[in-house]
């Protein structure tokens, strides 16, 4: 455990943003997980409905720093990509 003030500081403020980050990183994946079950479920308005929230989800964690801009590209463009290939 740490003696000095600010090094107690910043184990506190770290947990913090980790719990932060857990939670942002969560919703993104339960985004990303309905658009993937609405395309197993060969729904494409829910796969398009879901496919927008999931590209907000991102794009909100990419602005807050939880992901890299590459990361949350390449996300997205999986994801389109999905659900463009659906007939």
């Amino acid at each position: 455990m740490a003696n000095i003030k600010s090094a107690k500081k910043r184990i506190l403020v770290n947990r913090t943003k980790a719990d932060r980050n857990k939670s942002i990183k969560s919703g993104v994946k339960t985004a990303i997980k309905k658009v993937y079950a609405a395309i197993d479920a060969k729904d494409k308005e829910a796969a398009q409905s879901a496919l927008r929230a999931a590209i907000s989800a991102i794009d909100k964690a990419t602005k807050k720093g939880v992901y890299h801009k590459n990361t949350s590209a390449r996300k997205v463009s999986r994801m389109t990509l999905a659900v463009n290939k659906m007939a």
